[in-house]
């Protein structure tokens, strides 16, 4: 009669490779060895090694100890991979339905946390969080408590692994019925990965604009608390709850947002994005902007606006950045 098998991970629940090996073995021996000193020829196995292999095989179930015949008994590997596979389904059933169960099993404990009275005094004080990985938690936990509206503005361009985190955490959001609104820069048109971020989350409802000005790092969630850099180097962060803060950090948030460009994200290829960027270039350099200046208000490097420059006084003909920048403002035209 076969033994019991505890359920547990795939990877748990697989061999490792000398156990495989030792299976073979027990194949070539013709699938039966003793019970008792069970030593196979051409194994270099020692006799604890052995046995502690033996007993996850018959764990796993390759393997069963017939003691009528006393002998072990290899078992054919399809039978255990249908059990096994029957059980991991079954186990994956059970979780997908807790999952479902638990946001209302949770609900009382939320309502009662949402009842807490915050202390007025302590809503009042900015908290400085310290790390980037604590902050980036903390930001989370923010998130999740987010049931209204949240507005972002992430200057230059985040880390693909930052983007794929952000992901995850901004789509529940937006499930739960939020609103959320991010201004990049004109770099994030730039890169694959902002790209790909920016069309998922606006095919879920989010609002994505660029705006091509400086503008600092910033979240507000539910205009309840906002998060700033507290240094330049975005190690340190202050979680400012403070109202009259808020309201004077959104104001300034919804100047930008007005002066930003909508983009169509979904309709973006490589050659439309090199086009765009390359255009407010040309449109800054005919304004009077610098190349460094240019670089600054659109989050690329110099070196990257020298590219597009480059670009430009080809397509006309100029031979000189200030000949360019007239050119552009017109003054080519008789």
């Amino acid at each position: 009669m076969a033994a019991d098998h505890p359920k547990s991970d795939p990877d748990d629940t697989l061999p490792e490779d000398d156990a495989a090996r030792l299976y073979l073995a027990i194949l070539t021996a013709g699938g039966r060895i003793p019970l008792e000193n069970p030593a196979l020829p051409g194994t270099d196995l020692a006799p604890e090694r052995q046995q502690a292999l033996l007993e996850q095989l018959v764990a796993v179930g390759l393997v069963l100890p017939n003691r009528i015949d006393g002998c072990y008994v290899a078992v054919s590997p399809r039978a255990v991979a249908e059990r096994l596979g029957a059980d991991m389904r079954a186990q994956a059933t059970r979780l997908l339905l807790d999952a479902d169960r638990l946001p209302a099993a949770l609900d009382p404990l939320a309502r009662a946390y949402d009842a807490v009275p915050r202390p007025a005094d302590r809503a009042r004080q900015a908290v400085y969080v310290d790390g980037q990985e604590s902050i980036r938690l903390r930001i989370a936990q923010l998130v999740s408590d987010c049931r209204l509206e949240l507005l972002s503005a992430q200057p230059g361009l985040r880390p693909p692994g930052v983007l794929e985190l952000a992901h995850t955490q901004d789509q529940l959001m937006l499930r739960r019925g939020g609103t959320m609104r991010t201004l990049y820069q004109p770099v994030a048109l730039t890169e694959d990965s902002a790209v790909r971020h920016a069309t998922a989350m606006a095919e879920q409802g989010a609002q994505l604009r660029v705006l091509d000005e400086p503008f600092l790092r910033m979240i507000v969630i539910d205009r309840r608390i906002a998060v700033i850099p507290a240094a330049d180097d975005h190690s340190r962060a202050a979680f400012v709850e403070d109202p009259a803060a808020i309201a004077y950090l959104v104001a300034g948030f919804e100047r930008d947002w007005a002066r930003a460009d909508q983009v169509h994200w979904h309709s973006l290829d490589g050659r439309t994005l090199t086009r765009t960027v390359t255009h407010r270039v040309g449109r800054m350099l005919a304004q009077g902007l610098t190349q460094r200046a240019v670089a600054t208000r659109l989050g690329l490097s110099e070196r990257t606006v020298a590219g597009h420059i480059s670009r430009l006084r080809e397509l006309h003909n100029a031979q000189t950045l200030f000949q360019l920048g007239w050119l552009m403002r017109g003054g080519g035209r008789g």
